[in-house]
């Protein structure tokens, strides 16, 4: 059984987001575990079909992950494997990946020569904001082609581009006939007047998968296809049911330490300890996913008021802390 080995830190996320309906930053910590990007990569990334789950596991560069990497315009053209420098463009918005990394690309990658695939997983409760996803998510590949190339002069070698992943899961509003779909766009030659004997390596740079939820219940059956991952998905993304434990037991084992989870009913003992360790994380998490999407600072307050239990001022203290500072 093709079964990753569970880790105590990601039974802890999975803890957090347990109850809690509608706070999007525990979610996202939950995806930063590599047992769950390791499910979700196996089932959306082409390069690796016929790879367990523990083979794409060991793919990942942990030390690559982040939350923290702009996608604005002038910023992560800078940031290269880990740098940390920055440009700042006058009047322009800083905007942030929700999870960004790099992992190993089997299919080109040689016993002497690593090469990588970018990949950005982004975690959205709403599939209508305002705009098409699908636009924005072009746009977030576009800037993470680029932001692997610093300043282009003459001698600027773009062979060393590597392939783009931009995954997108949307929870909710989503059209019901389009309930737990799974949307790939891709660079393809549509037309060649003559011949053309161009490897696919070289156009195939930038790929968007669009993963549309929408309903907390998923009736699928085991030999549909996407069966694995949108049952994997419905499970985590959605306030945990009864039988969350036997269906992600199913992808990750937690056999050494499942005794943990949810010992009592209600959030104490092991669970209340993991929420308060979480809470400050999943504070700032809210106040800077909200500021990105241009949430007016009331809002924002409103919010943290009702999910954290927190007093009007604390709520305000709170906003001026994680708010970037001028």
């Amino acid at each position: 059984m093709d079964k990753l080995r569970g880790s105590m830190d990601t039974l802890s996320s999975m803890q957090l987001t347990a109850d809690i309906e509608g706070l999007d930053a525990q979610s996202k910590t939950l995806l930063r575990s590599t047992e769950v990007l390791a499910v979700i990569l196996r089932e959306t990334v082409e390069e690796y079909k016929g790879y367990s789950r523990k083979e794409v596991m060991d793919f990942i560069e942990t030390d690559s992950i982040t939350d923290t990497k702009e996608v604005s315009q002038g910023r992560t053209n800078t940031q290269v494997r880990g740098d940390n420098i920055e440009f700042v463009h006058l009047n322009e918005k800083t905007s942030l990946f929700d999870l960004a990394f790099r992992a190993r690309n089997p299919v080109l990658s040689t016993e002497t020569m690593q090469i990588s695939l970018h990949v950005d997983i982004e975690s959205q409760k709403t599939y209508k904001p305002g705009y098409p996803i699908e636009k924005r998510g072009l746009y977030y590949l576009a800037r993470r082609l680029s932001s692997q190339l610093s300043l282009i002069t003459e001698r600027t070698d773009y062979s060393q581009l590597e392939k783009c992943y931009s995954i997108w899961i949307c929870r909710d509003d989503i059209p019901k006939k389009e309930h737990n779909t799974v949307s790939v766009y891709e660079i393809a030659n549509t037309k060649n007047i003559g011949i053309n004997t161009l490897p696919k390596e070289n156009y195939d740079l930038m790929t968007l998968v669009v993963i549309k939820l929408g309903h907390t219940v998923y009736n699928g059956e085991k030999e549909d296809e996407g069966y694995d991952l949108l049952r994997f998905l419905n499970a985590i993304m959605y306030p945990h049911k009864g039988d969350f434990m036997a269906a992600v037991s199913e992808y990750i084992d937690f056999s050494e330490n499942e005794e943990l989870w949810k010992e009592e009913k209600s959030m104490d003992g092991l669970g209340e300890c993991i929420y308060n360790e979480g809470r400050e994380e999943g504070i700032e998490a809210m106040v800077l996913d909200n500021l990105e999407e241009q949430v007016p600072m009331e809002r924002i307050i409103s919010k943290l008021q009702k999910y954290f239990q927190l007093t009007e001022e604390m709520s305000q203290q709170y906003y001026q802390k994680y708010s970037p500072k001028a």
